[in-house]
């Protein structure tokens, strides 16, 4: 019974160790080949577009495409579990189709808030 659940989970634990083992290097290449120097003061001063800029900040964050900001998230995370679920479908039992249900009328809920704020214009 226990070498059965360490089975089932070792893929999951050798893409942990892979992920582990591939990001220690990473990390520590980019830590010695990066430059040490604090650099200039002008380096470190805030751009735009190359330029010094002049006068205050706008204050105002436009706001014009975060209901489609909202709505790709929304449509990745049902694309990914929805692809997942239509794979096993087959052998999935009646029983799952509750949490599935249940999972789309979340996604729909928050699709349904990201339309609503498409429509708003007082946040643009």
């Amino acid at each position: 019974m226990v070498g059965e659940a360490a089975s089932a989970y070792s893929p999951i634990l050798l893409m942990f160790g892979f992920a582990v083992a591939a990001t220690a290097p990473a990390l520590l290449i980019s830590r010695l080949v990066s430059p040490r120097r604090r650099g200039t003061p002008v380096k470190y001063l805030p751009m735009e577009c190359g330029q010094v800029p002049k006068g205050e900040g706008r204050t105002h964050f436009m706001m014009q495409y975060y209901a489609y900001i909202l709505m790709f998230v929304v449509f990745d995370v049902v694309a990914i579990f929805l692809y997942a679920w239509g794979s096993a479908l087959l052998e999935l039992p009646r029983e799952a189709t509750l949490p599935i249900i249940a999972f789309l009328g979340i996604m729909f809920a928050a699709m349904a808030f990201a339309l609503r704020q498409s429509g708003r214009r007082d946040i643009w």
